[in-house]
């Protein structure tokens, strides 16, 4: 678009490879963007940094211009220096046999920053209902084609009985970090 900038930056606001796969955050800047926030410079100083708007938002771009976003920043997993994509595992997740709903959220671990937790309902329609070790065969193969990393496999996965939602019915991911973050 006219008069846009848009880049795929890593934390330190350097480029990121447009080779489809290396993700970062999304950075732009445009005459048409907002400065900042009302009566909060601090806030506005963040949301500009190197003179870019920080959108909060993960993604890749292929090498003739492609962009897409893979999850938003809060949702993002950082293992090892990595960002995994928790989108990425539910899609996968949700394919598995007896699998109805799955969330992942971050969870705290002292060798690798954050591993991921995957919280599963199982289909209570599913004949046999899935295992943790079923679930973690099942998206190992995506790890061992190269769909996913394999530092991206789930550490941990606990059967629940519910999801919390919004009030539009998204999974609450705020609200399960809060109820899960001790793993």
């Amino acid at each position: 678009m006219p008069l846009v900038d848009i880049r795929i930056v890593d934390p330190e606001m350097k480029n990121v490879p447009c080779d489809g796969k290396s993700t970062g955050e999304i950075v732009v800047r445009a005459p048409w963007l907002t400065q900042g926030y009302h009566e909060h410079p601090e806030a506005s100083e963040i949301l500009w940094q190197g003179g870019y708007l920080l959108t909060n938002d993960i993604a890749h771009m292929s090498g003739d211009g492609y962009l897409q976003i893979t999850d938003g920043i809060k949702d993002v997993i950082k293992t090892g220096g990595e960002w995994i994509s928790s989108l990425e595992l539910e899609d996968i997740i949700t394919q598995a046999a007896g699998v109805k709903e799955v969330a992942v959220i971050g969870i705290k671990d002292d060798k690798w920053g954050e591993r991921p937790l995957a919280l599963v309902v199982r289909d209570p329609r599913a004949v046999q209902p899935p295992t943790a070790d079923e679930i973690r065969s099942f998206v190992g193969t995506f790890a061992d084609s190269g769909i996913i990393s394999k530092y991206g496999m789930p550490h941990s996965i606990r059967f629940v009985d519910e999801l919390d939602k919004t009030s539009v019915g998204k999974l609450d991911k705020k609200a399960l970090r809060l109820r899960y973050a001790q793993g």
